[in-house]
């Protein structure tokens, strides 16, 4: 498959779909579109801090936080599930020869990752919360390094490995399929 223009690591996107960004007939493209959509959000409670610190928990503050929280509770969440729900499953059918030890070992720990990520963004959550809704709260510096610093790791991860290894190993029907799951598991029903 040939890159495409936008991420050279993707292939091109099936004809006639305009919008990738919520296209479950292009899932890779959706995972790596949620991706961007992730390092936006990390960059913005990075922003987070320093705002607070001068401005206390104002109106862009709580706007901030309520975006935040959102986007990881509920966006991130479903890109995990896509993940190792779909995509993983979909990966270890497909496996062949060499390559099935290489994705056990990519989807068992990108799997472990999940895992830590969710346990960063558990107290970040609490304290989100709280600014979302007007409250003085405590956002750890700390805290938010590690979890954007674990974030970033693992989606650069996913991009330089996961998404190209699945554009190489999955069928048409494959992806299919996998935008199919993608779908049910959000409670969309086909076009």
């Amino acid at each position: 498959m040939k890159p495409s223009a936008e991420d050279p690591e993707m292939p091109n996107p099936p004809a006639g779909v305009d919008s990738l960004e919520g296209s479950f007939s292009a899932p890779l493209h959706m995972l790596a579109a949620c991706h961007r959509r992730i390092a936006q959000q990390c960059d913005a409670l990075q922003r987070l801090l320093p705002h607070l610190a001068a401005h206390g928990v104002d109106e862009q503050a709580r706007e901030a936080a309520q975006n935040i929280v959102r986007d990881f509770n509920r966006a991130a969440r479903d890109h995990l599930e896509d993940e190792e729900l779909a995509l993983f499953p979909a990966l270890i059918e497909s496996m062949a020869g060499s390559d099935a030890v290489c994705l056990r070992e990519l989807t068992q720990g990108l799997a472990q990752e999940h895992q830590l990520i969710e346990a960063a963004w558990r107290p970040l959550r609490t304290a989100l919360g709280q600014i979302a809704a007007g409250e003085a709260a405590t956002l750890a510096w700390n805290a938010v390094e590690d979890f954007v610093s674990l974030c970033l790791r693992h989606l650069e991860r996913e991009k330089a490995e996961l998404l190209p290894m699945a554009a190489r190993l999955l069928t048409d029907a494959d992806i299919t399929r996998l935008g199919r799951a993608m779908r049910e598991q959000r409670g969309i029903k086909p076009p």
